[in-house]
């Protein structure tokens, strides 16, 4: 099956953003490895190890551009060289009051300031669009099947994708789906209590990262780190 590739944030290694999503996942997208996820009261073991499946397939993130397939004749030394050109037109810059929110239907970190981010992830969306093989019909079903609005399904048709430029949100994601509301509201206290010494820090952003999917079923990995500003104009 043809690989897939995402662009995202993820935390510096070693961080404490990057130490508490990767054990809170229970995977490093960075070695692969799995590890022991922490203990919650409230939250059995075996309930968070399937509350954080779907993020987990994903590796601690913070989606710039969702995954997709190159288009035919398209090699990953394009996605390279036009994401490099797009890190350093940027600078370096901070996140901070991460709070633990509904985003829908699941829970995430999301910064207070949104600006610096979602005018990255715009400029790196416009640049690997063409790269990009539209999704089939069947993947626009799918999001279609989940309920969209006007705007969303303007977005879809258009970019491939419906939760992009004016409905973009960044954030890591923390679970997957929770139906139900009461249910998510008391988890969402639980997690926000355990995640509170992340929201008194700032978290730096030095860098775009690219995730690489060999297959549907194979979760992503962190393959390339393309830092933030240019290179020539460091010490």
């Amino acid at each position: 099956m043809q690989e897939r590739y995402a662009v995202y944030v993820a935390p510096e290694q070693g961080s404490e953003l990057d130490l508490f999503g990767s054990g809170w996942l229970g995977r490093c997208a960075r070695t692969g490895l799995k590890l022991r996820q922490p203990s919650l009261p409230g939250i059995a073991g075996r309930e968070l190890l399937e509350l954080t499946a779907a993020p987990r397939h994903y590796g601690f993130h913070a989606t710039l551009v969702s995954p997709f397939a190159l288009k035919k004749g398209c090699a990953l030394r394009d996605i390279l060289d036009r994401v490099r050109i797009v890190a350093r037109g940027f600078a370096p810059f901070d996140l901070s009051r991460l709070v633990v929110k509904e985003v829908g239907n699941f829970l995430a970190l999301v910064p207070g300031r949104q600006d610096e981010a979602a005018a990255l992830a715009e400029t790196c969306l416009r640049a690997l669009q063409p790269l990009r093989e539209p999704p089939s019909l069947a993947e626009m079903e799918k999001r279609r099947a989940r309920g969209l609005t006007p705007t969303q399904e303007r977005l879809l048709a258009g970019w491939g994708y419906p939760y992009v430029l004016q409905e973009y949100l960044f954030h890591f994601t923390l679970t997957g789906p929770v139906r139900d509301r009461a249910c998510r509201r008391a988890q969402q206290r639980r997690i926000a209590e355990f995640a509170e010494p992340l929201r008194r820090k700032t978290h730096c952003v030095r860098s775009i990262c690219l995730f690489c999917q060999e297959s549907r079923e194979a979760p992503f990995s962190l393959t390339h780190t393309l830092p933030l500003g240019d290179d020539r104009r460091r010490p």
